[in-house]
Order: C-alpha cells, then structure tokens, then sequence
C-alpha cells in the first residue's frame, strides 16, 4: 500500500491511498501522523485502518502533483519534534562497485583509510542474527523537520555550500508512541542530498556537510521494504534535458547492513524514544553523480525513481542567500 499526503484545490490537508494515478481519500485523518497514531493505541494495523477509512471521495495524483499541493508523506506539526538523521557506508553498490570495494578492504587493516575500515566492519558484522545487535554504523544529525522537502518543492543550500549534490536513499519513517515504543510506519524514497565537496576537504567536515535540505516522498510505503529495491537517479538540466543517470540500488540485499541493526543503533538511544516525536532515518546509498565529475547547478533538478515506491521525487536546486551570523550578549 502506498500513502500520500497532499493539500486539496481549497488547501486543506488530507491522505490517501494511492492506486495508479488515483488518490482514494481516507476519511477521519487528514495527516499519516495522526493515522499512524490511532493505529499504534487501536493496535489495528496501519493498513488495515487506512483501507477501511477509505472513503468514497478521490483525487488526480498528477493534478495534485502539478499544481504543487503534494506534502512530504509524514510530518509533524512542529517541526521540532521531528528528527532527520542517517548512516552511510552501508552499501554494497552494483557487482563492480562490490568487487572493487571487496579488493580494497581485503587487506591489512591498519593500511585502510578510517571510511574503508567503517566498510568493512558492516561487511563484516552489519547482519547479526536476529534478536542480537551487529557493528554501529556511521551515523549522522541532518536537521530538524523543517529541512525536508516534498516532490516538487525546491532543495536550496546556502549560498557558502561548496556544492549540492544528491543522494538516491531509502528512508525509514518513524513515530514514537506514548509508550516510548518506536513505531515504523513505512519507507519512502529521499534525496538525502550533501555537500560532498565540503565533505572531501576533511572527514571530520562531514557533519557540516550534512546540514542540508533534503527530499522525501512522495509516497510512503506501508509494509516491510522489498530486499532488491532498484531505481534510477537523474538530473535534468534548466532546458529539461537529461545530463546524468544512473541506476541505484537499495534494499537489504545490496546492503552491508541490515536494516534492523541500522535502526537499533539509532533508536538504542533515549533521546531518541520520546513518545510523540516523528524520525526520518536514511539507509545510505552508492550512487553519487558526484563520483562522476557532476556539478548540479542551480536551476537543475534532481529525479530520484524507484517504481516499487510509487511517483519519483523531484525537487529543483536553489540557493538561498546567508549573511554572518551574530549573536548579542544578554
């Protein structure tokens, strides 16, 4: 099943269940929070509870999408309440990527860099057994909700950011329930989406590198994610041609990681496990137009496709002006 939120032609939120090009309007929620809510203290599956909330009204998927109504598929009301985090280096790649990857951590340990060693420790212990706890990956903060942008919105980087580049990525989505619980409520397909130049002046820049918009959506997937997720990731150019694609792949299968041991590792943590809080969590990716000499410019937009998730996710690149920052003594 494959959820979407979005406004209707009078701006009122809603969600739906999308079939084709067809929005099946759910009656008595208007947010996947509040759905994923009343499934967590109903214990009714999520859905369960959205296919018999269904009601009898229906939306065009490409009108809606058109004319700029779609919304990221979970949110909360205050976006401070929401977390957008990640891991990385969980990734096998295509069968080149992998056997090229595997010749270059197949040797001394101590000759590796700190990233190929962070490798092959997820090659190694990233899929323990079940019930048990593997390697910590790489984990990293984004931002808050207010970050993330829907299908069609723009992704803008401050104007000091030495580039804007994607990243094709599965994300987790998540709701903390009253009791603490974590609550998965599906996947979506992301533009995770750094600043890989800033990244490669020093490792330890990564987490500038990283406080960045990013794209979600536009579909949530209920269910558990296939384990060969495949799609396409593209840029096209000001004119609407295509410049870059390449194939990307995801799903448990193409990973180093299992993604229970990516979610331990993030939700292991109190902080992290406050009832009510919304987290948005990506599993990496080894698909980076970056890798290919790519520089997206401002005007471009990034098309992130996997079918099995729905509609791509499109967003145009753009910058947004920064001054010093000041700070007055009290």
């Amino acid at each position: 099943m494959l959820l979407v939120q979005f406004k209707n032609e009078q701006g009122a939120r809603q969600i739906g269940v999308l079939e084709d090009k067809t929005i099946r309007v759910i009656d008595g929620f208007n947010t996947t929070y509040a759905l994923a809510q009343q499934s967590i203290r109903t214990a009714i599956g999520l859905a369960q509870l959205a296919e018999q909330s269904v009601g009898s009204t229906t939306a065009s998927f490409d009108e809606v999408a058109e004319s700029g109504r779609l919304l990221a598929p979970l949110d909360h009301t205050d976006d401070a309440h929401t977390y957008v985090t990640g891991t990385g280096l969980t990734h096998l790649g295509s069968a080149d990527t992998r056997d090229a990857m595997h010749k270059k951590i197949g040797g001394d340990v101590e000759s590796l860099s700190d990233s190929m060693k962070m490798f092959r420790m997820g090659v190694e212990g990233g899929k323990p057994a079940a019930g048990e706890a593997g390697v910590q990956p790489e984990w990293f903060y984004k931002g808050d909700g207010s970050i993330v942008a829907a299908s069609g919105q723009d992704l803008s980087m401050p104007d000091f950011a030495l580039d804007g580049g994607e990243e094709p990525e599965v994300a987790g989505l998540y709701v903390i329930g009253d009791d603490g619980q974590p609550y998965r409520v599906g996947y979506a397909i992301g533009n995770e989406f750094s600043d890989h130049v800033t990244e490669r002046q020093n490792y330890l820049y990564l987490a500038h590198s990283k406080l960045r918009a990013c794209g979600l959506g536009p579909a949530l997937l209920v269910g558990e994610a296939p384990a060969n997720i495949q799609g396409t990731s593209r840029i096209y150019d000001v004119d609407g041609q295509v410049r870059w694609e390449k194939a990307f792949f995801s799903g448990e299968q193409n990973m180093s990681h299992t993604i229970g041991n990516l979610e331990h590792h993030h939700f292991k943590y109190p902080l992290f496990k406050r009832a009510g809080d919304v987290h948005i969590h990506f599993f990496g990716t080894a698909t980076l137009s970056v890798a290919d000499n790519i520089v997206v410019k401002p005007g471009e937009t990034f098309e992130i496709d996997s079918p099995q998730f729905g509609p791509a996710l499109r967003n145009k690149l753009t910058v947004y002006k920064t001054e010093v920052a000041k700070v007055k003594s009290l």
